[in-house]
């Protein structure tokens, strides 16, 4: 199938994309400042540069967004056209998110990521909801968890 736009626009689109400092992670980044918690941001000494890092709690939190990270919700489709690179691409992603949580683990780092179906569309959970789960998982012992849009 062929793209429904120019190349040099899908281009521009795309470029358009940030990969920090992305509107889930502001929402995260402001509430949880509000709540009292102190962290880093994108610590690049840590794998996979975690969006926030949490070093008096050894915890760290990505937010994730849900076509990127390729997760089973109604925000992820398989793109049409390219599908093939499309499919190598969010395949690449996926490993190496496994890889990287699997590391900070195994250095001790507690890893929460947060879904962007969370925080929109229409299975969202609503900011208020999302800070009151990561809080609670902060000053908890679980070593791993994922916050998603209702099912």
């Amino acid at each position: 199938m062929a793209d429904v736009v120019s190349p040099e626009t899908r281009s521009r689109m795309m470029a358009g994309i940030r990969g920090s400092n992305t509107k889930p992670e502001l929402l995260l980044r402001k509430g949880l400042h509000a709540l009292g918690f102190r962290y880093k941001l994108h610590d690049k000494t840590l794998p996979g540069k975690p969006d926030l890092v949490f070093p008096r709690y050894k915890a760290v939190i990505f937010a994730n967004g849900c076509f990127w990270h390729c997760h089973n919700c109604h925000l992820f489709k398989w793109p049409k056209s390219r599908a093939e690179f499309w499919q190598k691409k969010i395949s690449g992603n996926v490993a190496r998110d496994e890889q990287v949580s699997q590391q900070l683990k195994s250095s001790g780092w507690r890893v929460l990521r947060v879904w962007e179906c969370a925080l929109k569309g229409k299975t969202r959970i609503g900011i208020e909801t999302v800070l009151s789960i990561s809080a609670d998982w902060l000053r908890g012992t679980e070593a791993e968890k994922d916050v998603r849009g209702y099912e």
